[in-house]
């Protein structure tokens, strides 16, 4: 019987690590194994890709913004156009002529 103990031992280990791997899996943690915590880590706890995909979508985030200021003014051009009287657009058009 004494040979169950090892046994026993090793199971409940793998057993502590399927169960672990399996909740993170359920609430969307990232499932890292010995090799992927060993990654290098730019000294504030975020490994240089996560960095590199934050400088990224900075660079994107202020483009987005740009764009959507760029909108707002064509938006409130059309606004204008359509509140108007017609008489002064079509006043403004034979100015523009």
């Amino acid at each position: 019987m004494s040979f169950l103990v090892p046994i026993g031992i090793v199971t409940a280990v793998m057993a502590r690590g399927a169960f672990t791997t399996w909740v993170k899996a359920k609430h969307g943690y990232p499932i890292e194994d010995k090799r992927s915590r060993r990654e290098r880590r730019d000294g504030h706890g975020e490994t240089l890709v996560d960095s590199r995909k934050v400088a990224l979508l900075t660079g994107e985030n202020e483009r987005l913004h740009g764009q959507v200021g760029r909108l707002e003014e064509r938006i409130a051009v059309l606004e204008r156009i359509v509140t108007d009287p017609a008489e002064r657009t079509a006043r403004e058009i034979d100015a523009l002529r």
